[in-house]
């Protein structure tokens, strides 16, 4: 089966790169695999979970629920029905994606995430993936 690899945190670049992986994996009928890498300190947004919660087992019982929640706002109310695992991994978000992507069909980044150097057209976690994936990459632009 064709499989897909997308990235996901709450940035708006994030959101577009995964409505564009769902489109593509409904017209591959592709399995497609959201991926939401954190690392401490955590940057997302997280509602009512201090950072405290980070530290500790409470964090990875409510972090399924986060992602899930990212890809509910993220898909919007007619998202095409896709085969879509998710997943939470703790590290660093290029690793973690590179990983994911290792035996997949394609890796589906956005432009940007929420990386500090917002005057750059590429951010450095799109630009690793797309040096060092062993799959094609594409890189969704902002609009």
């Amino acid at each position: 089966m064709t499989t897909f690899v997308v990235g996901l945190d709450d940035s708006p670049h994030a959101a577009r790169a995964f409505r564009w992986a769902i489109e593509e994996s409904r017209r591959h009928a592709a399995r497609l695999i959201v991926v939401h890498a954190w690392d401490w300190p955590y940057g997302g947004e997280i509602g009512e979970l201090s950072s405290e919660l980070f530290k500790t087992a409470e964090f990875w019982d409510a972090a399924p629920q986060v992602l899930a929640a990212m890809v509910q706002a993220a898909q919007g109310p007619d998202s095409p029905d896709v085969d879509v695992e998710q997943r939470v991994v703790q590290g660093p978000p290029a690793k973690a994606l590179l990983e994911a992507a290792a035996g997949a069909d394609l890796l589906i980044v956005g432009a940007r995430g929420r990386g500090g150097f917002t005057g750059l057209l590429l951010g450095s976690v799109s630009q690793q993936c797309a040096q060092h994936a062993e799959c094609p990459v594409v890189i969704v632009p902002s609009p």
